[in-house]
């Protein structure tokens, strides 16, 4: 049996020990989805990046990975994550009060590296709380606008209620700098926008292939779905990033419970091009 590496433990007390970050703001998104704003209590983690995540623990409940949904305030050490009450320690995480402490280790994984696209058109495709982790990536596109082409985003939600960040959604909606697309699955009396999955307006979109990189965040059957009609429009597939979701317990490659193939996606995603995640979800029940 090989031992541990000097190198690997001089890591594990950082890698494994969360870091005690204090509750500053928790808003309520939808009836079931809060946003943390978080800030260290005493030594600050690094800054992460857009589509990397962080482990985020709750005293005396468990940990679970989630995506970071706000650039990073260096000046404060600030961290944003948009959490989704599904099961114990997420329901903790949103029923979280102000100045309460939750553990936070990373951050981790490989983002979604905005600046690779920088000069081309960009689609953003976000469905449910998937639009949590793609938020950065339309703030940093805002935030140097002229470094890109046209941006669209389309998001969609099981009903008008559903939408994450609906003040931002609306402030998008009215700029010019993005042209903001919102589609709810069932039908309600007044609602202005598409009825439908995501793929009903980007079956219609109008894209330039060759100069054009989506980024795509939600369900894996959203993600394949939009993902293959973006394939049919000329895409090269390497040119569409998805973001997936495994069961992340370590966070650093060691526990192998987020292996999907060849990969682990805590340490190889979540972000991936769809030329490498394709074949992969293809594959029933890997």
């Amino acid at each position: 049996m090989t031992s541990p590496s000097d190198a690997m433990i001089e890591t594990m007390p950082s890698a494994m020990t969360p870091v005690p970050y204090q509750v500053q703001r928790c808003i309520d998104e939808t009836r079931d989805s809060s946003t943390l704003h978080l800030q260290p209590v005493r030594e600050a983690l690094n800054t992460p990046q857009p589509g990397e995540f962080m482990m985020m623990y709750a005293f005396g409940i468990g940990e679970i990975a989630v995506s970071v949904s706000g650039i990073p305030k260096a000046s404060d050490h600030t961290i944003t994550h948009t959490v989704r009450s599904v099961g114990a320690v997420s329901r903790a995480l949103c029923n979280s009060q102000v100045g309460s402490v939750i553990g936070m280790r990373g951050p981790f994984g490989a983002g979604w590296n905005l600046t690779e696209a920088a000069g081309r058109d960009l689609v953003i495709v976000g469905g449910g709380v998937g639009l949590a982790p793609l938020r950065p990536v339309v703030h940093g596109v805002l935030a140097e606008r002229d470094a890109y082409g046209k941006v669209t985003l389309i998001v969609g939600a099981r009903g008008r209620d559903d939408f994450l960040f609906d003040a931002e959604l609306r402030q998008w909606a009215r700029s010019e700098n993005i042209d903001v697309q919102l589609t709810v699955d069932v039908p309600v009396q007044g609602w202005p926008g598409e009825v439908g999955f995501v793929t009903e307006p980007l079956r219609k979109l109008s894209v330039r292939p060759e100069n054009t990189t989506a980024y795509l965040c939600g369900p894996e059957p959203m993600m394949r779905n939009s993902a293959q009609e973006l394939l049919r429009k000329g895409f090269a597939a390497k040119d569409i990033r998805v973001s997936l979701e495994r069961n992340m317990q370590c966070g650093i490659g060691w526990c192998g419970h987020c292996q999907l193939g060849p990969l682990l996606l805590c340490r190889d995603g979540p972000v991936v091009g769809y030329d490498v995640a394709q074949p992969l979800l293809a594959v029933a029940e890997l």
